[in-house]
């Protein structure tokens, strides 16, 4: 009845469709009309023929003849009466056989249609809503995105200016709401003052619109931007921009820092308080060949290893982990620790040959920037001459050409980085990489992430979704204080201590074992301990952080709940 109730309040509500259907109502008084002369007359010219009948008869024989039915149950005899019967005949051939189904359909059954469609895509929020994320596209990132936001009971819309795209998205279980990025009126109908984060991930041009509009009706919600063109940052910052990402920068400097390039040392990659999330490449240290517990990196200089990464997979560090020159150990630890780690364990080596980037895009600059940045040689295959800047460090030819890639150095390369924004270019070149180099770094971007499997079974050794990656930056500015994300997949949350567990000792709760997170700092009276003992008590009203897996987590949601 709610729907039913929606669906004519839109179609009264729209001007034309009121007019559309007082011209209905006028096409039908003049049938109405029509129809009652016609029985009328032919009550008459069944009197001059000596046949008596009543004016319901006459409305009856009426409709027969118009509606072409002709029962033929009763007629006239004379010319007249016939000639009267071929005129209502006419009439209703043109009346109700062509022009009533035409005004039916174009001046209320297509209104009703639309009126259906447009209540399925509502064109505003309901007044209650608050705290929720508008967004303006529905893309790679943004599917990402609603899927982390669903995670975390996020609420969120999708903006569409088309109704047959807000119907197909719908169907996909995407929540939208129809209306024009650049109408104040779109944004006021969002709630968008009492929104927690506007995210644009259009054209640098309609970001700079959109974030203008929305921050003359608000001045406090965080709008958060894409950038395509380094010339656009401050122009979007004027615009009204939280947050400007260069998505494609930041992608460089993901893909940049797990290559090897001899700098076997840690690189910070997130930070929860006074603690550390750290990955180390152990290639060329002392680390390689040893098990975890023969590695005393606890005792030594303080860090706790809590896991590893092993050819794009996140797994739980265990005493017997071997860590091959593949591995990368991710690590949890204060700022001194961490930098006591690299003084101890760091390694830089000389090597000669440069890394390998092959696409020259905005992703493939930005990998090479940020060698550069660690002093790291490279060398860029580009095969489009339009995305050569710098003709030193671009070779300009197709990386799928055996000749080209010897020009790179692909005989002794210690790395190679695969950056095409296209999937299947990126899976052949991962193989014949592999085919070429068993012994190489393979590092693939993939811009879907249901493309992360494939690229490792093809041979790379990191793959980073650039999709995850774009998600994953926008729900850190979310600025949640429960929840960061470090890596695709891997997060650290911080919680109070389950009733389940008030008063039992780390090592007690069994958290690990039960759950695969790892208890790795405990907060308690404003002070932090980082990487506690096993036998540190989890006492009442404490916090914990963790870290963790998406599916370890649900399982510690799952047995200790969310309060």
């Amino acid at each position: 009845m709610k729907f039913l109730t929606t669906q004519v309040t839109l179609f009264l509500k729209n001007r034309p469709d009121r007019r559309n259907l007082k011209t209905l109502f006028r096409f039908l008084l003049a049938l109405l009309v029509m129809i009652s002369v016609f029985s009328i007359i032919f009550h008459f010219l069944m009197l001059r023929e000596g046949q008596n009948f009543s004016y319901l008869t006459g409305f009856y024989w009426t409709l027969t003849v118009m509606s072409t039915l002709g029962f033929g149950d009763i007629t006239f005899s004379s010319d007249a009466g016939r000639l009267f019967s071929i005129v209502v005949l006419l009439s209703g051939m043109l009346f109700l056989l062509v022009l009533f189904p035409f005004t039916f359909i174009n001046f209320f059954y297509s209104p009703w249609m639309k009126a259906q469609e447009q209540a399925k895509v509502p064109s505003e929020l309901p007044e209650d809503m608050s705290g929720h994320v508008i967004l303006t596209k529905y893309g790679i990132v943004t599917e990402a995105l609603i899927k982390k936001l669903k995670r975390f009971n996020y609420k969120y819309v999708v903006l569409v200016s088309d109704i047959a795209e807000g119907l197909l998205l719908r169907d996909k279980g995407v929540k939208v709401m129809l209306g024009s990025l650049v109408d104040p009126k779109t944004y006021q109908a969002a709630r968008v003052t009492h929104a927690a984060l506007v995210a644009s991930t259009e054209s640098d041009v309609l970001n700079t619109n959109v974030a203008f509009t929305i921050r003359e009706m608000s001045k406090d919600v965080p709008i958060i931007t894409t950038c395509n063109f380094a010339h656009s940052d401050d122009i979007l910052k004027l615009a009204g921009s939280t947050h400007v990402l260069h998505l494609g920068e930041i992608m460089g400097v993901f893909l940049s820092r797990r290559a090897n390039g001899g700098d076997a040392c840690a690189h910070v990659v997130g930070r929860f308080d006074d603690l550390q999330i750290a990955e180390a490449l152990v290639t060329g240290s002392f680390l390689v060949g040893k098990m975890l517990k023969e590695t005393q990196l606890r005792q030594e200089v303080g860090v706790s290893v809590v896991g590893v990464w092993d050819r794009g997979k996140f797994l739980t560090a265990q005493p017997n982990t071997l860590i091959s020159e593949s591995t990368v150990l991710v690590l949890a630890g204060s700022e001194e620790q961490v930098k006591l780690y690299n003084k101890t364990y760091g390694v830089k080596s000389e090597i000669n040959a440069p890394i390998i980037i092959i696409g020259g895009g905005r992703v493939g600059r930005a990998t090479g920037k940020a060698l550069a940045g660690r002093n790291i040689d490279y060398r860029i295959i580009e095969k489009d001459p339009l995305r050569i800047y710098d003709r030193e460090t671009t070779i300009l030819g197709d990386a799928a050409e055996l000749e080209i890639l010897k020009i790179a150095g692909i005989d002794s390369s210690p790395c190679v980085i695969i950056t095409s924004h296209d999937d299947d270019t990126n899976v052949y070149l991962t193989i014949y990489c592999r085919m070429l180099r068993p012994d190489i770094q393979i590092i693939t971007r993939s811009t879907l992430e249901r493309n992360l499997g494939t690229m490792h079974r093809a041979g790379a050794d990191f793959v980073m979704s650039y999709a995850s990656m774009g998600a994953t930056t926008i729900l850190n500015l979310l600025q949640r204080s429960d929840i960061l994300m470090v890596a695709e997949g891997l997060d650290l949350i911080r919680v109070k201590v389950p009733k389940q567990l008030n008063g039992k000792t780390i090592l007690e709760s069994s958290i690990r074992k039960e759950t695969g997170c790892t208890v790795i700092a405990i907060k308690e009276n404003d002070a932090t301990e980082i990487n506690p003992d096993p036998q540190a008590k989890l006492n009442k009203g404490a916090e914990i952080i963790l870290i963790g897996t998406v599916e370890a987590e649900n399982k510690f949601f799952e047995i200790y709940g969310k309060d």
